[in-house]
């Protein structure tokens, strides 16, 4: 299948002070980030607070996405919920909606649960979502505390590979993600810039990153200059896009991202999280913004 080629923004959430979706903000932020040289959107992902937001809230504001002009054939929503039927009911929705696909977390409340009982887990899906289920596997183990081993990701491709088609491996471990890429016709996206360029001398189409929500013309200049054969440059921007993630994801990405938002847009709805997330300070938040300027300009 045609892969979404460049850098893939996870949305981050915005909520109006009563904490409900700010749908318009929501809006504004995927139009900007396309203009900006996004390749596509990952909505409801970890850096979207998706777990503290309901089914019917993702699939009302996907819809609102869509009904602005947005394109959901350049959006993979996170569907993955820690049962068949929920994951299944979300998944329809967000295909009907026109969606490239969607992406589903292994079933993480239950511990040390074998491979098999994943794939028994995850073979179920392509029945239950429909005959024309495009999955990308989530796997981000320090977060749900149960992955999707390389060995699982294999199997689960061979015997279905028209509905698992893809993977995001958010590890962190280079060697997990090498690995991946050895599995014939499977997407692979790092869950980061910091490996984008090995990424793509692998193949790959390209990163799936949180602070491309800050980022993301950079990031995608680097992308661009490696498809278009100017190694050097692009080595050149990823220190900086490298450094750039490093500063802000040692301040807590999700609520950072969002007071510096708040701050860049004069809009101070972008700082608020869902709970038992905690907004990040606004004097923390103008101290991070002005190391960012001193180090990138701007």
């Amino acid at each position: 299948m045609t892969a979404i080629r460049g850098v893939i923004v996870p949305l981050l959430t915005p909520f109006n002070d009563d904490l409900s979706i700010a749908a318009d903000l929501y809006v504004a932020h995927a139009r900007r980030l396309l203009d900006r040289g996004a390749a596509g959107l990952a909505p409801f992902g970890t850096t979207g607070e998706a777990l503290s937001v309901g089914i019917d809230e993702r699939i009302a504001a996907i819809g609102r996405l869509v009904d602005a002009g947005v394109d959901p054939g350049r959006m993979i929503p996170g569907t993955g919920l820690s049962n068949v039927a929920d994951t299944a009911r979300l998944s329809r929705a967000c295909l009907d909606l026109g969606c490239a696909g969607v992406m589903t977390l292994p079933p993480f409340y239950y511990k040390t649960v074998s491979a098999d009982g994943l794939y028994r887990y995850f073979a179920q899906l392509p029945a239950a979502i429909g005959g024309d289920a495009r999955i990308y596997l989530y796997h981000i183990p320090q977060i749900a505390a149960v992955g999707i081993p390389p060995g699982l990701a294999a199997r689960l491709h061979r015997e279905f590979p028209d509905h698992f088609v893809g993977i995001k491996d958010s590890s962190g471990d280079w060697d997990n993600t090498r690995e991946l890429f050895g599995i014939d016709g499977l997407l692979v996206y790092p869950g980061s810039e910091l490996p984008l360029l090995d990424a793509m001398a692998f193949g790959g189409p390209g990163c799936i990153s949180a602070t491309a929500n800050l980022n993301v013309r950079a990031i995608a200049a680097v992308a661009r200059c490696h498809d278009n054969g100017d190694v050097e440059t692009a080595r050149r921007l990823h220190g900086d896009v490298c450094r750039f993630r490093r500063i802000v994801e040692d301040h807590g990405p999700i609520p950072a991202q969002k007071r510096l938002l708040a701050i860049a847009r004069g809009d101070a709805r972008w700082a608020n999280v869902r709970p038992p997330l905690q907004a990040m300070p606004e004097d923390a938040g103008r101290e991070l913004a002005e190391t960012l300027r001193r180090e990138f300009g701007g």
